[in-house]
């Protein structure tokens, strides 16, 4: 960072003081536990020395945050993936049922953004198709920040939900199922080569809450990989180039997924735990219907508090799966 041609590059200088932040935030957060383990045991000390409960009461409450504070820390030595530093892409999408599953896709993309916004993430959107009637269709966030795709990785997978349906005027019990896919954000230094041939770009007018800039150019883009069929798009910018460029970068991503697959020993090591995309492989069930209850299947953890869970309270569930794992 002292070279003098540092900030020449400025986008790649932002990662690079990104991940020096990271790295001075690691140090400092232990070196203020191990500060705190020294005060506390030479406070017991003295209070054990003058028999003064009233301080070993209070080094007793003390210690218990401190332990919580180390969890956390510990937690976040889990975090040692090669991707795990990186951003996140998560995409969501609905199951068979229409209205139901695009209504549940919309609740989850709602509980994500939730969670992030809690843990100070920044989060955009790069695609998103409305459902017909309500929820979506299909959903893209970026979601950005340290350990962004390490905390993320355990919610891949297919996610259930029971309720009594709010579209069904008899008031019947319905099962809804969406995916969610979560993929880290690729850094420039991993190459990913892509032929020019191999590509079909589309531009189609995207579509949004509305506003002066919405649906007057066709702005938003599509790319198909011909030689695997999968698709990138992205809307979330005004201008066509921009939005070519980060749809470019989810089809890398997506792209560098698929070569780890054909890769088995890398499997675990990219994705985490992977089950295939079919209805009844759920990884986590949401129940609201004729209980409150949401369970990790893989973890087995679980808990009542469905709403809080639905306003973003997901760390009892990533943290059991970072340490399972």
């Amino acid at each position: 960072m002292v070279d003098p041609n540092f900030w020449d590059d400025n986008e790649k200088a932002q990662k690079v003081a990104q991940r020096l932040s990271t790295i001075k935030g690691k140090i400092s957060n232990f070196d203020t536990l191990a500060e705190e383990q020294e005060e506390l045991d030479l406070l017991l000390e003295l209070a054990i020395e003058e028999d003064d409960q009233n301080v070993i009461n209070e080094v007793e409450l003390r210690v218990k945050n401190l332990e919580k504070k180390l969890e956390k820390l510990e937690l976040k030595t889990l975090l040692s993936g090669e991707y795990d530093e990186n951003n996140a892409l998560l995409s969501i999408n609905p199951g068979a049922g229409g209205t139901e599953s695009q209504d549940w896709a919309e609740m989850l993309l709602r509980m994500y953004t939730r969670w992030a916004e809690q843990h100070d993430y920044k989060v955009s959107t790069l695609e998103f198709l409305a459902g017909e009637e309500a929820g979506v269709k299909s959903v893209t966030l970026e979601i950005t920040g340290p350990y962004a795709y390490g905390y993320l990785k355990s919610e891949k997978g297919v996610h259930r939900l029971v309720r009594i349906s709010p579209f069904d005027s008899s008031g019947r019990r319905h099962t809804s199922f969406a995916s969610v896919d979560i993929m880290p954000e690729l850094d420039d230094n991993i190459e990913i080569e892509v032929e020019q041939s191999d590509l079909k770009i589309d531009t189609y007018r995207a579509s949004g809450a509305g506003g002066q800039h919405v649906n007057t150019t066709d702005s938003a883009v599509r790319i198909t990989h011909l030689p695997t069929g999968i698709v990138a798009q992205c809307q979330n910018e005004r201008s066509q180039h921009k939005n070519k460029e980060s749809a470019m970068k989810i089809l890398k991503s997506k792209l560098f997924e698929y070569m780890q697959e054909k890769e088995a020993e890398k499997l675990e090591e990219i994705r985490g735990e992977h089950k295939e995309i079919a209805w009844g492989s759920q990884i986590r069930s949401y129940v609201f219907h004729p209980y409150q209850m949401v369970k990790d299947h893989r973890t087995s953890c679980e808990t009542s508090k469905s709403n809080d869970v639905m306003d973003g309270d997901l760390d009892i569930f990533i943290e059991s799966y970072l340490k399972q794992s």
